[in-house]
């Protein structure tokens, strides 16, 4: 189920985009300002978000600049402005479409569906390429080559997958039940088995961060599991 997230202070505007989008079978949240927008949009995935510009507290561009530090969800934004600088600031900061009041809720919906398709496209041609790449990190999966910079990093064939699933979800927490059922077929997850999931992620880190203790590339959300992200 596609889900959506929409944040504006007006709780009309809310319910309505709301009613509409869940007609056609979709899964909406909502937030009424800046700050709680944010949050939900670290601690839950979303396909998409509708942001309103002008929000009390920390608004619409900031919250979108929060956002694109750590995340690549579509972003639509509404606003009432209709100067084509704002339409440029947006953009610059990491805006995926925009739309000014009043709207036509057809047409909210008409580009929410387009900008999803072009994402499910793009996400198709990512996980048919061979080729991953991530800061100086670059993976080929069909020859199973990784590459640090100029240095070639040799994985084992566990450690290899759990660094190509990580890759091809970057900024998805995965549960260390949920790497053993993907990458350790058969295991039970009950039992101390998810422990050796920490064990080859730990050797993975000392294969591939110039520091172990202090990753660029595979991350720790503690008391959750482990995601993929290119930090500098």
């Amino acid at each position: 189920m596609t889900k959506i997230l929409v944040v504006d202070d007006e709780k009309l505007i809310v319910k309505g985009i709301s009613f509409s989008l869940q007609a056609d079978g979709m899964e909406v949240d909502a937030a009424y300002d800046g700050e709680s927008a944010l949050q939900k949009i670290r601690e839950k995935s979303y396909d998409l978000v509708i942001l309103d510009l002008m929000l009390p507290g920390m608004d619409g561009m900031e919250v979108c600049q929060a956002v694109r530090e750590f995340s690549d969800v579509p972003i639509i934004m509404l606003t009432a402005k209709l100067e084509d600088m704002n339409k440029i600031l947006a953009f610059d900061k990491g805006v995926d479409d925009y739309l000014t009041k009043p709207f036509n809720i057809l047409e909210v919906k008409a580009r929410i569906k387009a900008i999803l398709r072009r994402n499910q496209k793009n996400q198709r041609e990512a996980e048919n390429s061979s080729q991953l790449t991530a800061g100086e990190l670059s993976v080929d999966t069909e020859s199973r080559r990784v590459m640090l910079g100029k240095q070639e990093i040799n994985l084992t064939a566990r450690e290899f997958d759990i660094l190509v699933l990580l890759m091809k979800n970057p900024d998805k927490v995965f549960s260390r039940e949920k790497l053993l059922a993907a990458i350790w077929e058969n295991r039970n997850t009950e039992t101390g088995d998810v422990r050796t999931v920490d064990v080859h992620v730990r050797r993975l880190r000392e294969k591939i961060e110039p520091s172990p203790s202090a990753p660029r590339y595979v991350h720790t959300k503690w008391g959750v599991g482990y995601y993929f992200r290119a930090t500098e």
